[in-house]
């Protein structure tokens, strides 16, 4: 099992991310940086209600024009892992952090949030 660690550059190539999702209207209602089972390295978990929710690909493809947009190269964009809100998972991270007021930096881990468990995870956000 892998055991690589989320360092400096990887959260600040996620915060460039969702900066980039910010000022192209998508903003994400939560991105975090997980350590999820089925994977071998972290994910950035983005989900918006501003993303076409209606196909997978669709999700992906205005994440990754957006990063286009903002000039984020290919080698430096991180592996994504876009869910729509309606996912079990989204929908529980939201329901359990829906009343903190800042949740930037929070470390989640050793749980299931729907039917996703985290091994790990580093916030940004969850409204």
């Amino acid at each position: 099992m892998d055991t690589s660690a989320l360092v400096n550059y990887d959260i600040e190539s996620g915060n460039d991310v969702i900066e980039a999702l910010d000022r192209d209207g998508k903003t994400p209602n939560v991105a975090l940086w997980a350590k999820l089972p089925d994977y071998e390295s972290w994910r950035l978990v983005i989900a918006s209600d501003r993303l076409d929710q209606s196909s997978t690909l669709s999700g992906y493809e205005e994440i990754n024009a957006a990063m286009k947009k903002a000039g984020i190269s290919y080698r430096k964009r991180p592996s994504i892992y876009w869910r729509p809100m309606d996912k079990p998972f989204i929908q529980a991270l939201r329901r359990a952090f829906a009343s903190a007021s800042d949740t930037y930096g929070m470390r989640l881990g050793g749980q299931k949030f729907g039917d996703q468990y985290l091994e790990d995870a580093f916030v940004y956000r969850i409204r």
